[in-house]
């Protein structure tokens, strides 16, 4: 096999590399060359070490074994790295060296793949950006705050990288930088050794730039998601859901979501309206309470030790949640579980649901805080994630749809995505 590696999905790349057709370390420092002539542009890395990535490729090529043998992977920021500095975006924490992985990259690690670095991170995952450039387009936002992991899979320099959601931190990187994005449940993807943890909130997320890829990362994690969108299976039964924000869906967003219901009813699927059970609607001010409660406990130690170097979101994070006592916590905790099992009873009609990923095309705002108005609902639901790349808005940039899934039905989700992406109009 010959030409740029760097272009190969993780799917066709393990495939190569099993065959033999390929090996790892040329694919590795095809990335890495990849990565020296567009990362000074793009700002998508937080630290390669090309003699580490080197090193691991060619361990792969002799003796390795797993679904993603010899496959590079970039790791946010957030995720502790024996073998890399972890940083969690902030000057506090400069060249810390943790003494283990985090779960979720051991695991990667175990499946056979290599670590090729780490991907640029918010400060602690705040929706405050840094810097990134989407490689889509350069004058809009790549989304936050995985914004380095979903521009590094967007721009060729990886075909895989792990990130994280809170809010939206998956989803809409993923949609504004035009690549797959897959959050899973709250625990789909094993979070332990994740520091400044959310236990409500902070779920994994993975960017690829096919189903099939995502495939291959829920084998490393112990799934059994299929790729084949041809498989003898039903067409799934899909609820369209607009959610209480569909005021905020902007022109492309309400054309992408309407092209994809014709294009899935003319395929089979069976799509019906669904309505979010009353009160829905106050699920925002709940995932508010939780997320400043939990985000302010999460940033204690650097709140007590180093609250002038934290940036002005965080700070007025943790002064907010000052306001907010364990009763309001609990009621808010109590609310969301009372609608996690209303979803649910929703789920018994549905396979999937279908909603925006965000907004619109991706915001021309390259400074202020982002906003998740498509994705927070789903986040204190628990719910897997996943954003198809499928649309364009009248700008020429990514608009992307995003499938729900019920809480643990992560390969379920994959299984149904893999179908519903074949019968899109750029499946």
């Amino acid at each position: 096999m010959t030409g740029a590696l760097h272009l190969l999905d993780a799917a066709e790349a393990a495939a190569a590399i099993a065959a033999g057709e390929i090996t790892s370390e040329t694919l590795v420092a095809d990335c890495l060359a990849r990565i020296e002539a567009r990362d000074p542009e793009i700002g998508a890395w937080a630290h390669v070490d090309p003699a580490c990535a080197l090193a691991q490729a060619r361990a792969a090529d002799a003796s390795g074994a797993g679904p993603l043998r010899g496959v590079p992977v970039g790791v946010k920021d957030i995720f502790d790295t024996r073998d890399m500095p972890t940083e969690y975006g902030s000057a506090i924490h400069r060249g810390h060296r943790p003494d283990a992985d985090s779960a979720c990259v051991a695991a990667l690690r175990a499946a056979g793949a290599v670590i090729l670095g780490k991907t640029v991170t918010t400060e602690f995952a705040s929706p405050v950006p840094v810097g990134v450039v989407n490689p889509r387009a350069p004058d809009r936002s790549p989304g936050v705050s995985s914004s380095g992991s979903a521009a590094a899979v967007a721009d060729h320099m990886v075909p895989l990288a792990l990130g994280s959601q809170t809010g939206g931190s998956t989803i809409v990187p993923a949609a504004f930088c035009g690549v797959f994005g897959y959050k899973a449940s709250l625990d789909g993807i094993d979070r332990a050794g994740l520091r400044h943890l959310r236990p409500s909130l902070d779920t994994i997320g993975v960017f690829a730039r096919s189903v099939a890829d995502l495939v291959l990362v829920r084998a490393a994690y112990g799934g059994a998601a299929r790729a084949d969108p041809d498989a003898a299976r039903p067409a799934p039964r899909i609820g369209l859901c607009r959610t209480p924000r569909w005021e905020a869906a902007e022109p492309a967003t309400r054309a992408a979501l309407a092209d994809a219901e014709r294009a899935l009813e003319a395929a089979g699927a069976g799509l019906i309206d669904i309505d979010l059970p009353d009160g829905f609607d106050e699920i925002e001010e709940a995932f508010r309470v939780v997320s400043t409660v939990e985000g302010a406990e999460a940033l204690a130690f650097e709140a007590a030790h180093h609250r002038g170097a934290l940036n002005r979101w965080i700070r007025d994070t943790i002064e907010a949640a000052a306001g907010c006592d364990a009763a309001r916590y609990r009621e808010a905790g109590a609310f969301a579980d009372a609608y996690r099992r209303a979803l649910m009873r929703i789920f018994t009609e549905i396979d999937l649901i279908l909603t925006p990923s965000t907004p619109g095309e991706p915001s021309r705002d390259l400074v202020g805080v982002q906003i998740s108005d498509f994705n927070r609902v789903w986040t204190l639901m628990h719910t897997p994630c996943l954003n198809l790349p499928a649309f364009r808005g009248p700008g020429g940039t990514p608009v992307g749809i995003q499938l729900v899934a019920p809480v643990g039905a992560d390969d379920a989700l994959l299984d149904h995505a893999a179908w519903v992406w074949a019968r899109l109009p750029t499946g």
